[in-house]
């Protein structure tokens, strides 16, 4: 066992003569280590994207029930009203009134001529 230990820390194991085997090994591990480290990385990314994304998203929807309710606030009557009184335009006291047109008869040919 202290012989095994011993030549595990000289590493006489990447200097044998089968040292080719164990060599593939470490770079296959080594490979496998970086692809991992870089998924993980891409990852970490798209989470904190998606995070960004969301709190966007979160603000924009504010804003846009921000922006609704003062649109709604500005079309009432009574903001109307004292906007186009700042202008001297006042509002009519006399109620508006249906205007009925009716439509008149398809004239014939002859009709038309004799006109």
């Amino acid at each position: 066992m202290k012989n095994g230990v011993y030549s595990l820390l000289k590493a006489r194991f990447l200097v044998n003569e089968d040292a080719v085997k164990n060599w593939r090994f470490i770079v296959f591990i080594i490979l496998l280590a970086i692809l991992m480290i870089a998924n993980t990385q891409r990852f970490e990314q798209k989470v904190f994207k998606i995070a960004e994304l969301t709190n966007k998203a979160k603000e924009l929807r504010s804003e846009f029930v921000d922006r609704r309710s003062e649109l709604m606030k500005l079309k009432m009557e009574s903001t109307v009203s004292e906007k186009m009184i700042e202008k001297e335009i006042f509002p009519s006291t006399v109620p508006p009134v249906k205007i009925k047109v009716k439509a008149e008869k398809a004239k014939g040919f002859l009709e038309k001529l004799w006109q």
